[in-house]
């Protein structure tokens, strides 16, 4: 039995993940097969809550082994990989649940929940984190498979809900959950920056937890939600490990979460055209330098085989934005990121310089080889003259200026990344040295 729910939330507070644990604890007497999932979908929907993230669980008798993953009311917990053939009533299941969903989701949410034996068709996963879906196609897919569904406003959480269980994982990460004593939501969260820095660098498959170039910590939420922190990893046994290592406020609770962050799972690779509100990979040359507009944004353009695109990197990017006042004309670069709606621009997510043209600077008007005088110019594209010898030269002086940008990836500091976006780390890559020292 799949159990799915998505948007409870919002910017004021609560977290779906947190209504995941207690959905965990209402169905005590059920085993929890696999891991709780939490698959994060497409980025670029307009009204998605921070991260758009659904959540995914699955209940039954498990048997075999069975795996550490949280601690709940003071005790371990565990899940199985596999279970029985028992499926539970879901009915009961739905009314033990839905005083839950009616609980824990904020007044402008529009929560779905729905219970079923089936996953619906993996398409709706590889659309639900590229595209925007609509809500026809989510209640046909949940009529084929006999799912029963709660929705509370416009229901538009049942889409999330669908496409979360339709994912089928291939690359996968894991994310520790940390929640907060319930009268300490809200209140500033006590943590110790030092020893979040220390974890991740004695912990190499963790990521997203801190930024060594500006020495802030990335894993504390800022939200008034019950998330304490959340450590982010590609081994199981680590994240748990790192997480006891960590100096913070006592923990309510804390739950490992299977989830597809850091995949760049949203990233379209094949496509015909560029349509708003959806994230691509886009290769082309540089056509135009930098340009800075209030606020301090930087945009450039680039000529692909979709026409020109301007590239927009954002001032909550921060450092991220001095690679592209380095990029100059007929550089070829590679972008990846949401194109917007409005502003009609490329977020830029992360960077790829593929190659870069050499940038020659006029130093001099040429030298008379007769007569060593400065020639003159004769008009613009024709060339110099010398007045006294009438020799004649094509071009000026010019000197070769060094270009702190070399091939290689770039991305934004910690704190601006995206869910979903693949860290550098994660791809065995480093931002180029050169240019990093340069600017620091």
């Amino acid at each position: 039995m799949f159990v799915a729910v998505d948007d409870t939330d919002s910017v004021k507070g609560n977290c779906t993940t947190f209504l995941a644990t207690e959905i965990i604890k209402e169905l005590s007497d059920l085993d929890l097969i696999g891991h709780p999932r939490l698959v994060r979908l497409n980025p670029a929907v307009p009204w998605k809550t921070r991260g758009n993230g659904s959540l995914v669980m699955q209940f039954g008798h498990g048997i075999g082994e069975k795996r550490l993953i949280g601690e709940l009311d003071g005790k371990d917990f565990y899940c199985y990989d596999e279970c029985d053939d028992y499926e539970p009533d879901h009915q009961n299941i739905m009314d033990r649940l839905i005083p839950l969903v009616n609980r824990y989701h904020e007044d402008d949410a529009n929560p779905g929940l729905f219970i079923s034996s089936v996953r619906p068709d993996p398409s709706f996963y590889e659309r639900g984190v590229t595209t925007i879906m609509d809500r026809k196609e989510i209640d046909d897919e949940l009529r084929r498979i006999g799912a029963l569904t709660f929705t509370i406003g416009n229901g538009r959480g049942l889409i999330g809900s669908t496409c979360g269980l339709a994912w089928i994982p291939k690359d996968t990460t894991f994310e520790l959950l940390a929640y907060r004593e319930r009268d300490r939501w809200g209140t500033p969260r006590v943590f110790d920056p030092i020893s979040i820095r220390d974890m991740e660098h004695n912990f190499p498959t963790t990521f997203n937890s801190w930024e060594d170039r500006k020495e802030k910590v990335a894993m504390v939420p800022a939200t008034p939600c019950p998330v304490l922190y959340g450590l982010r990893g590609d081994d199981l046994d680590d994240v748990i490990a790192a997480a006891n290592t960590l100096r913070t406020e006592k923990r309510y609770r804390w739950f490992v979460f299977l989830t597809n962050q850091g995949t760049d799972d949203h990233l379209l690779r094949e496509y015909d055209e560029l349509i708003p509100n959806q994230s691509y990979i886009i290769d082309g040359t540089v056509v135009t330098k930098a340009e800075h507009i209030e606020g301090g944004h930087v945009f450039t353009d680039i000529d692909t085989k979709y026409g020109r695109i301007t590239c927009g990197a954002y001032e909550p990017s921060k450092e991220f934005r001095l690679a592209f006042d380095q990029l100059i004309p007929g550089d070829v670069i590679e972008v990846m990121g949401e194109y917007r709606e409005s502003p009609r621009t490329l977020n830029v997510e992360k960077l790829h310089v593929i190659s870069v043209v050499d940038d020659y600077e006029k130093i001099s008007n040429p030298i008379c080889p007769s007569c060593g005088r400065k020639m003159d110019s004769i008009g613009k594209d024709s060339g110099y003259r010398c007045k006294r010898c009438h020799t004649k030269e094509k071009n000026p002086i010019m000197r070769k200026n060094i270009r702190w940008i070399v091939p290689g990836w770039y991305e934004p500091p910690t704190c601006a990344r995206r869910h979903l976006s693949k860290p550098l780390k994660r791809m065995g890559l480093v931002t180029p040295v050169e240019f990093v020292n340069r600017r620091n």
